[in-house]
């Protein structure tokens, strides 16, 4: 049991952290891509 312990307090915690960036860049990247579409109407 204490193994099992150790692990998620090793592994989880940069789990988490991954997790909660990928949350956050994922928000900007869909931003990035709507405005990617958009340029061509707003260059006319």
């Amino acid at each position: 049991m204490e193994t099992w312990v150790s692990f998620v307090t090793e592994v989880g915690f940069p789990i988490v952290v991954t997790f909660y960036l990928l949350h956050r860049i994922e928000g900007k990247l869909n931003d990035l891509i709507e405005s990617i579409h958009a340029l061509p109407e707003k260059m006319k």
